[in-house]
């Protein structure tokens, strides 16, 4: 039997709106990880649209380098991430969520400063280590503050918010920050100083943030009836939870997730762009039509996200997942389809594409929250994020070559392909290890312990402690 402590009861009486909250998370709590949720993606993201300002009026790079040069840093980021997302997800379990979420904060504030001061491209790669930081701890601490505060019966309708307001962050601090070049040497600014200055804004919203966070979000690490693992423990639990099937196909969807993430947001635009194109158009009017073509897609994964949030909470979490899976499956392989991505009728592709990005990102981070044991959860979600990590390097790496040898609808197949191939993982796990419904999971979520004829739970949560 599963047993809760008299002080910490297992269902709590707060929440935000629809959004029930766990134990011992206030809804201050909850409208400070809001405003995180918004910020956190937005901030990270701004950099592929002011590095591109950098390269030209900074560094006047050449324009037929400037490809290589986005995809050597983007490339070096990963890399760098890689190595940092498990001692991120160890300090995260060791000394709390809030203090890693600042340093992250901070750490990009100082990419921001030092971006417009390069002088040269070299500068731009030392700079991305400190990048890569703070995505890392961004990343990891977001991820893991989502998985602590909602109640179970919450957690697609809050992993559904977030993903929404991280959708928001990108358009509208990308939007924003994005005018202000063009604002300041309209006043009469130099090129070089109205880029500082609006890198310098943003460096400045993030030390806001920091200092928003700092206030905002609950302090320490969660309580948990059993003691911290020992720092050996947490560098290897993250891939040995891989042995409950379930959270091994959450990293296989974090895999795919963070992969189509990155196949859309490279390959949508390029592709329009190079249409355009060859249909006669200018180099600006291409890339305004390829980029038209990406909001589409942006705007229908934020609006569907509401409808699938609910869905996710009704549904087994395995079950959400093939779903999610099927959904983004079918928007991917509907591009074998399309042959003019600038034609009217493609918007219809692209929206199902949207939806389907959407529905994966949302399935995943369900799975893995719940599945995350809380004593270790910074740690599997730095594998989870790591898992993330390689899809990007790997997909999109192959996926560039498709599209320059094969075709440029073969990087969205290969993404349908592995989607297609997830859905019979999800087929198999939810035979073979289901796992809890929704009201267990309620239950003894709180106390960290399992029930005794799952044999996917480790045995040290389960009550008795194992002996």
């Amino acid at each position: 039997m599963t047993q809760t402590t008299a002080s910490e009861p297992p269902h709590s009486a707060h929440r935000i709106g629809p959004i029930y909250l766990a134990p011992g998370v206030m809804p201050f709590h909850g409208w400070t990880f809001f405003y995180a949720g918004f910020v956190s993606i937005g901030l990270i993201v701004f950099i592929t649209i002011g590095q591109t300002y950098i390269l030209n009026e900074h560094l006047n790079i050449p324009i037929e380098e400037q490809g290589t040069l986005s995809g050597d840093l983007v490339f070096w980021t990963e890399v760098v991430a890689l190595l940092l997302f498990i001692p991120a997800g160890i300090l995260i379990d060791k000394i709390g969520r809030r203090p890693v979420y600042i340093a992250g904060f901070m750490l990009i504030a100082a990419c921001y400063v030092l971006y417009p001061m390069a002088g040269s491209a070299d500068d731009l790669f030392i700079y991305r280590i400190f990048y890569a930081m703070g995505i890392v701890a961004i990343a990891g601490a977001l991820s893991t503050v989502l998985a602590d505060y909602p109640a179970e019966r919450s957690r697609g309708k809050l992993v559904a918010i977030i993903g929404m307001l991280n959708g928001l962050g990108i358009v509208i601090i990308g939007q924003m920050f994005g005018a202000f070049p063009d604002i300041f040497t309209r006043m009469g600014v130099s090129g070089t100083d109205a880029g500082l200055y609006t890198f310098l804004m943003v460096a400045a919203l993030a030390a806001i943030s920091a200092v928003v966070i700092g206030f905002g979000l609950k302090p320490g690490v969660p309580p948990s009836r059993e003691p911290q693992p020992p720092v050996r423990e947490l560098l290897v639990t993250g891939f040995a939870q891989a042995r409950n099937p379930r959270i091994l196909l959450s990293y296989g969807a974090a895999f795919i997730a963070r992969g189509d993430q990155s196949i859309n947001a490279t390959f949508v635009v390029l592709w329009g762009t190079t249409v355009g194109i060859g249909m006669g158009m200018s180099s600006g009017e291409a890339v305004m039509q390829g980029t038209i073509i990406f909001i589409v897609t942006q705007v229908a994964a934020l609006v569907s996200a509401p409808f699938l949030g609910p869905i996710i909470d009704r549904l087994n979490r395995v079950t959400a997942l093939g779903v999610c899976m099927a959904i983004a499956a079918a928007g991917n392989l509907a591009m074998l389809f399309l042959v003019n991505p600038l034609a009217t009728h493609a918007y219809a592709f692209f929206i199902l594409m949207g939806i389907g990005q959407m529905a994966v990102f949302l399935g995943a981070q369900s799975l893995i929250g719940q599945e995350a044991p809380k004593p270790k959860r910074g740690s599997v979600l730095a594998a989870f994020n790591i898992s993330g990590a390689l899809g990007i390097l790997l997909i999109v790496l192959i996926g560039g070559r498709l599209f320059d040898q094969i075709d440029p609808r073969a990087p969205f197949i290969l993404v349908g392909l592995i989607n297609f191939l997830l859905i019979f993982a999800s087929l198999w796990v939810r035979i073979k290890a289901p796992g809890r419904t929704i009201s267990q999971v309620e239950l003894d979520r709180d106390t960290g312990l399992g029930p005794e004829d799952d044999p996917w739970i480790d045995p040290t949560h389960r009550p008795g402690g194992g002996k």
